[in-house]
């Protein structure tokens, strides 16, 4: 995938004089993303050891991987409102504010927080995520915020990257109505409006999507024209999410011959999900690269491209009594952990083989050694 445009212009004579001759540039950044992190009752209630949750050992087995990334990507799907409104779990999700910064810990930069559990504490418990989250260093939140614009821009080794954020749902509750932009919600208009404003002021343009149907295995019209429409619209990456399941990976061409990537679903990153599918996640991995080379006319064209791109697939684990849940990358998943995690003791075709097997699907490279 590859966009070039033009930034300056270097003379004839500059270019054969050869102590003036420019040095092209080039710049890479390694970037993650994973889908739903997903606290049910069952992950804080047996992380709580000492008077305090204990949640770093969920995340051990990845976390090297996420923190090796220039970049890292998650879906934060349950807010963290605090203990004043009750910590719960299905349907309405309060998480434990000392994940916060676990997630910064881990390695995480980017939280997206436009999903259908963004409202379960209503407005309030949103603000309240909110501002704890603004007390974490070097995390930047994406789709939902008290006020002002939704993109924001982050640069990294020298390449800047837009990111935006939508959801199909906020679970039946609205935004409030003295601010009805507190959760990005999909809609074309706006959208349009957001994607183009922003476009012009990034290197490479991300957007998040919470969409499509729970548990499909592939993507839904609904998620395939919006795929189409975003394309359409010179978007670089998507980043899909909410099936809680792994959907197949897309390069997706405009009417102009643009290319986007497409990662329609990354299922769940952490749950307690007892569906086989939902157990298997994945990370996107890949490399956003900008190159600088000179034309014969002594113009210098930037080269902007999505190499290296792929999936690291991601195993839930949790024990028979719900305990000591952590995320693997499936070549670490071994046939010891298997007998001891609590669906195969319910689900005979929880195998190994049915793991490997997943990503078979899913038309991406699979990563099957530590990507970075």
């Amino acid at each position: 995938m590859t966009s070039c445009h033009n930034r300056s212009f270097v003379s004839s004579n500059e270019i054969s004089n050869k102590a003036d001759v420019y040095i092209p540039q080039r710049h890479t950044v390694t970037f993650a993303a994973v889908g739903d992190n997903l606290f049910h009752h069952t992950i804080y209630i047996y992380s709580f050891e000492n008077g305090v949750y204990n949640f770093p050992p969920i995340f051990v087995e990845v976390k090297d991987i996420i923190q090796k990334a220039d970049l890292a990507f998650v879906n934060q799907e349950t807010v963290m409102a605090g203990s004043s409104f009750g910590y719960s779990g299905y349907p309405l999700f309060n998480t434990p504010q000392a994940l916060a910064q676990v997630l910064a810990d881990t390695g995480f930069d980017i939280v997206n927080l436009a999903n259908n559990h963004a409202l379960d504490m209503r407005a309030a418990g949103l603000y309240a995520t909110l501002d704890l989250l603004d007390t974490i260093e070097g995390l930047t939140i994406i789709g939902a915020r008290r006020s002002g614009e939704s993109a924001r821009i982050v640069t990294k080794n020298n390449i800047s990257f837009g990111f935006l954020a939508y959801t199909f749902s906020t679970g039946g509750f609205l935004n409030p109505r003295d601010n009805p932009n507190l959760v990005s919600l999909i809609n074309r208009e706006v959208m349009t409006r957001e994607i183009t404003a922003l476009r012009p002021l990034c290197d490479f343009l991300i957007v998040s999507m919470h969409w499509g149907a729970e548990y499909r295995l592939q993507p839904g019209n609904d998620q395939i024209e919006l795929a189409q429409f975003l394309t359409e619209l010179d978007v670089d990456l998507i980043i899909g999410h909410h099936p809680h399941v792994l959907q197949r990976v897309e390069t997706i061409t405009s009417s102009s011959g643009r290319e986007t990537l497409c990662y329609y679903s990354l299922g769940n990153f952490v749950s307690h999900q007892i569906e086989r599918e939902t157990l298997i996640g994945g990370m996107a991995v890949l490399t956003f690269l900008k190159e600088e080379s000179i034309s014969e006319s002594g113009e210098i064209v930037e080269n902007l491209s999505i190499t290296d791109v792929g999936l690291l697939p991601l195993v839930t684990h949790y024990d028979r009594r719900w305990r000591n849940t952590k995320v693997y990358p499936l070549y670490a998943y071994t046939q010891e952990k298997l007998q001891n995690h609590r669906h195969s003791s319910v689900d005979s075709r929880f195998t190994l083989d049915f793991l490997n097997n997943v990503p078979n699907r899913l038309n991406t490279r699979i990563i099957k050694e530590f990507p970075f």
